[in-house]
């Protein structure tokens, strides 16, 4: 009964938005109605807010907050739908059960998996070539594999923390992020690099070294990363 309600009422919005029913009038341009459901949860499901927002051509003209209890106008014609939908008692009740029906009955499905879910990053050096600039070329750390998003990547030289340009992190597109960290400036022989990784995942911060001792054509296979 609810989601007919339901249906009915955003019918009721596409007509009175100016949606025609008459099968021999052309419409020109397009035009986008999108509904967007919103959990904000605070200390676990202590406190939780549903917002249901109603956007037409990427204008607001109509949400309903849980918190205020009923649906609030953005627009002049927001303001005509929320009197409407706000009359229907049935309707109403059954949204007012969304904040338990859906947002806490979501969070225990899904928290196991996205707020409890760690997964520790793998992260490797590389060394880049440069094209423009003569020597041994810079210091690529690829930290890749992460969850949840928030990481920190620095780069060591001994004590000294150093310059560094980095990729946004960006998904992976199985869950996890990944990240590019490379050092500003080229590497010198006989220096030791680090690169230190701090995640949620892992108890104590990952440090990857790379050691410059000898030029590349003198360093064994894989003798470039390391790890504590």
């Amino acid at each position: 009964m609810g989601r007919v309600a339901a249906a009915r009422a955003l019918l009721v919005a596409l007509v009175l938005l100016g949606a025609s029913s008459g099968a021999d009038t052309e419409l020109s341009g397009v035009f986008q109605e999108m509904v967007k459901s919103e959990c904000h949860f605070i200390n676990g499901t202590q406190r939780v807010r549903f917002v249901k927002r109603f956007i037409y051509n990427r204008e607001q003209y109509v949400h309903f907050d849980s918190d205020v209890g009923h649906f609030v106008g953005d627009t002049p014609y927001g303001e005509q739908v929320a009197r409407y939908w706000n009359s229907n008692l049935e309707w109403m009740e059954y949204r007012r059960a969304a904040v338990d029906r859906h947002c806490r009955h979501n969070y225990e499905l899904s928290t196991p998996f996205l707020a409890e879910r760690r997964v520790s990053p793998s992260v490797s050096i590389s060394l880049v070539p440069s094209s423009s600039q003569p020597g041994p070329g810079r210091l690529l750390c690829s930290v890749l594999d992460f969850y949840p998003a928030q990481i920190q990547v620095r780069w060591f030289q001994g004590q000294q923390e150093l310059s560094v340009v980095a990729t946004d992190i960006f998904p992976s597109g199985d869950w996890t992020y990944q990240l590019l960290v490379l050092l500003e400036t080229p590497t010198r022989a006989g220096l030791t690099y680090t690169c230190q990784v701090e995640h949620g995942s892992l108890e104590h911060p990952l440090s990857r070294h790379w050691g410059t001792a000898w030029p590349p054509q003198h360093r064994g296979t894989g003798s470039g990363t390391g790890g504590d």
